[in-house]
């Protein structure tokens, strides 16, 4: 059941109505029946495989709270290794098959492990993320056990984060779903504005976007230096506007019901540098990287300094990678952040003098420049569709720049309209101006409380002009959201 469809709308139009009406006592249960219909909407029998990673993962955290040290670590590992091992096979094993398949032909030897037809479950990733995360802390002691078998399950279903995210600690949303919630207008209208802006950068922009993003990657051979460029940039706003607009939607959804969903995204295109921007995108996965893999392995590096924090950051950034895909592509994308990372923790002091001497700090816009150039980059292998789409792009992007330069000095026309009209390519720039003027002003000023405090008139000027704006300008083909696949 996409976010962005008209069946998406009338379910959580009746799921709000029937909750608010509801007694507090039935809400958990009226939401976890809502929350596995909706997870069912795209297949029903995935429903069975869910059940079974919530079984195991509440079990795990019971007995991990009353067993002793040894029986606890035993608990613990059988949790983890549970949903890790289903998350491989769904999502790794064709994969695997597949490089081991290759890795013996180049000996004339035949692999006799078959492929499997799978479909990975929708948001099988973010799922498993979220039940390991509830491992730990209960391993930990950082969070109780939780004994109330609905609740748990109402944690790890509950259908505005549960395709995409944000990925959600224990501490932050199991104790709201035995908070009561009235109906408060104001709470409303901040999620519904928050929905439609989600549903404006998704359908408005990132969608439209898509079209010659699509068109340039599944041929980069028919397109000129400069096309790959536009398509890569186009790339870089489109995967923005889709995933936050996801987030946007998912966060609205809850707290129109009363419930407080992570920030996952802060303008993170405004960033001075790539740690900053990973502070800013997709900050429930990056704090979960952070405090789960990078911190124990720096802690076991240590004796390593300098370069075992490296090491330990250019691994994390690896598992990123992998955990975004079963794609050497994405193995790439995560090594080539660890790497952007990994070169700035060995060079910190030095640039920091050069930045000193030749008072850069005084000039942003280079430091923004030069880390959106670099995710950029990056992004042409998270786009790729193979190896060889990724090579061929990251070598050819740059090639035929003095010949358009060239022409563009002469008055000649450079590029072709990556397979989209005139018309089309102009107003999708128009919309990425028209989001970095927002962003810039969220970055600067508490935007939303200025606009609450508009005039009604102008405010509800605002509102029609953002769903006349999805009405008409929207592109309405289905376009899934990017990270479902993952």
């Amino acid at each position: 059941m996409p976010f962005n469809s008209f069946y998406f709308l009338a379910f959580f139009f009746i799921v709000t109505v029937l909750y608010f009406a509801l007694p507090h006592k039935y809400r958990w249960q009226f939401l976890l029946a809502g929350s596995c219909y909706f997870y069912m909407a795209f297949n029903p029998i995935y429903i069975l495989l869910l059940g079974f990673l919530i079984i195991i993962t509440y079990a795990s955290g019971l007995l991990m709270e009353t067993a002793e040290e040894r029986k606890r670590r035993t608990v613990f590992w059988a949790g983890l290794f549970s949903n890790l091992g289903v998350l491989f096979f769904f999502k790794y094993y064709n994969f695997l098959i597949e490089n081991i398949t290759s890795l013996l032909g180049l000996y004339a030897v035949k692999n006799p492990v078959p492929f499997i037809n799978i479909i990975m479950p929708i948001g099988l990733s973010f799922q498993t993320f979220q039940a390991i995360s509830y491992l730990i802390e209960v391993y930990y002691g950082q969070q109780i056990a939780e004994k109330h078998f609905g609740f748990f399950s109402l944690y790890v279903m509950f259908f505005p984060k549960l395709v995409t995210g944000p990925i959600e600690r224990p501490q932050n949303l199991l104790h709201q779903f035995r908070e009561k919630y009235d109906f408060d207008y104001d709470r409303v209208t901040s999620g519904l504005r928050l929905m439609a802006w989600g549903l404006f950068k998704k359908i408005v922009i990132a969608d439209r976007l898509a079209i010659p993003v699509d068109n340039v990657y599944n041929n980069p051979q028919a397109f000129n230096s400069l096309s790959l460029i536009i398509a890569t940039v186009f790339f870089t706003i489109q995967l923005y506007c889709d995933f936050s607009g996801y987030s946007d939607i998912a966060i609205g959804t809850a707290r129109i019901l009363g419930f407080r969903l992570t920030l996952n995204f802060k303008q993170p295109y405004f960033s001075k540098s790539i740690a900053e921007f990973w502070r800013r995108w997709h900050i429930s996965l990056s704090s979960w990287l952070l405090d789960y893999i990078f911190k124990p392995l720096q802690m076991n590096l240590r004796y390593a300094k300098s370069l075992g924090n490296v090491l330990a950051i250019f691994i994390t950034f690896l598992i990123s990678g992998v955990w975004h895909g079963a794609n050497w592509t994405f193995i790439i994308w995560g090594g080539i952040h660890g790497f952007y990372l990994g070169f700035a923790m060995l060079t910190a002091d030095f640039r920091k003098k050069t930045r000193e001497r030749l008072h850069l700090d005084h000039l942003p816009i280079l430091s923004i420049s030069s880390t959106f150039f670099l995710v950029t980059f990056a992004w042409i292998f998270f786009k790729a569709k193979d190896l060889h789409t990724g090579v061929y792009v990251a070598q050819h992007i740059f090639t035929g720049i003095p010949d358009l330069l060239a022409g563009i000095f002469s008055h000649r026309f450079v590029f072709d309209y990556l397979n989209t009209s005139e018309h089309g390519l102009f107003l999708s720039v128009g919309l990425i101006f028209l989001l970095a003027t927002v962003e810039y002003f969220q970055s600067k000023i508490a935007l939303t409380e200025q606009f609450i405090r508009l005039p009604w008139y102008l405010r509800w000027t605002a509102y029609y002009g953002v769903v006349l704006s999805i009405l008409f300008l929207g592109v309405f083909e289905n376009h899934q959201f990017i990270y479902w696949k993952f």
